[in-house]
């Protein structure tokens, strides 16, 4: 084939670099429909047509046409031998007895170019394309050959737009290749950061109402002489344990199935401190609430988030503080709502080292709205938790 005798093919060649749509039907299935449509009209073409091919072999016009059409449809299957068979049977039927101008089989010429450009690796395309130009040497070389500037501008032509498409392949698959890895990362961040959510509500629910019973249960002893106290005690047990269980099911229930399979019990906020405090009370430490400022709604996340820092906070009071009392301050203003957490305790102050879960879930929690917490022993006697959580981001 000889760039005179084809005065269209590097136009032809150029339109593969459209991107191709995309169709609700296997590849390989369509693949083998067209090559059966332009096997057909290649074969009529040759032997009913009247065009310049009336002139030429028609047997080998029909032969070549058909290795041309029906290697469509295993083009994606073996795209190196496909790519050179073609241009190799076009090039020695052009150089021996013309190019009969078959256009059905021209198609499926480029079809066979495409194939060898987009579908092999690089160095598969390399030696591709390595034949391809020894194919247009014979096609030169034919006694029906066109030689001179035109088939080296046709040569040229055909290996420079190969190369732009294989180009513009190639970073279009880099990109969707880019934006899998960000989807995937972005994924694994977010299963990351689920994770650390359910680890701290688990955290704030097992270890304060665990915390809460461990020292009831302890006062148990001294209550035996006391039926009455001994009944209120184990009472409190009972409800701080079933409160637990409540909120565990619920997050066993995201755990399982997102949270629209969770319980569908309210999230605790600043309005339930009351309720904690009583908890709190009743497991022996005396506790005070102050409220400064007028109090306004808040988002739900910043409001669980501030009552799981006074909780936790108080259950470190518990656990660390010994004899102690402690104070809670809630503080109000237009851009943040702060919490501060005050005990006397004179227990032992490993709070302090921020090892513990219990700290890393309150920073976790602060930083997440871009908030700022400050904890740490207040001169040695007794321990201080103070957060401020802006009401907006940004």
């Amino acid at each position: 084939m000889t760039a005179a005798t084809h005065p269209t093919t590097v136009v032809g060649v150029q339109t593969l670099a459209v991107r191709p749509v995309r169709l609700p039907i296997d590849p390989e299935r369509l693949d083998l429909i067209v090559a059966v449509a332009l096997t057909v009209a290649a074969q009529l073409e040759v032997w009913l047509g009247n065009g310049n091919h009336a002139d030429h072999n028609r047997a080998l016009a029909a032969a070549v046409s058909v290795i041309a059409t029906a290697s469509v449809a295993v083009r994606r299957r073996w795209p190196l031998a496909v790519g050179v068979g073609v241009g190799w049977a076009f090039a020695l039927q052009a150089g021996l007895a013309g190019d009969p101008q078959i256009i059905a089989a021209s198609v499926g010429w480029l079809c066979a170019l495409y194939a060898l450009t987009a579908w092999t690796s690089t160095r598969r395309f390399t030696l591709g394309t390595g034949l391809l130009l020894l194919s247009f040497g014979a096609d030169t070389a034919g006694p029906h050959g066109f030689g001179g500037s035109s088939a080296a501008f046709f040569t040229i032509a055909t290996l420079v737009v190969m190369l732009l498409v294989r180009r513009v392949l190639g970073d279009r698959e880099r990109r969707v290749a880019l934006a899998e890895r960000e989807r995937d990362l972005a994924a694994r961040e977010a299963v990351v950061a689920e994770r650390a959510r359910i680890a701290r509500e688990l955290h704030d629910v097992v270890a304060h109402s665990v915390s809460v019973m461990v020292v009831q249960a302890q006062a148990g002893p001294r209550l035996l002489a006391e039926p009455n106290g001994l009944r209120d005690t184990f009472n409190s047990i009972e409800a701080t344990g079933r409160e637990a269980l409540v909120e565990l099911r619920r997050l066993l229930g995201v755990l399982r199935g997102g949270e629209e399979h969770a319980a569908t019990a309210p999230q605790p906020g600043l309005g339930s401190l009351e309720t904690l405090l009583g908890q709190v009370r009743e497991a022996g430490l005396r506790v005070d609430l102050r409220i400064e400022g007028e109090p306004v709604p808040l988002p739900a996340g910043v409001d669980l988030s501030a009552y799981r820092i006074v909780q936790e906070a108080l259950t470190n009071t518990l656990k660390h503080a010994g004899r102690a009392e402690a104070e809670v301050i809630v503080r109000y203003d237009a851009a943040a709502v702060e919490v501060e957490i005050l005990d006397n305790g004179v227990g032992p102050h490993t709070r302090a080292n921020g090892g513990g879960h219990g700290l890393v879930g309150m920073r976790e929690r602060v930083a997440l709205y871009g908030g700022l917490l400050e904890a740490g022993s207040r001169n040695g006697h007794g321990f201080t938790v103070r957060a401020r959580l802006p009401l907006a981001v940004g």
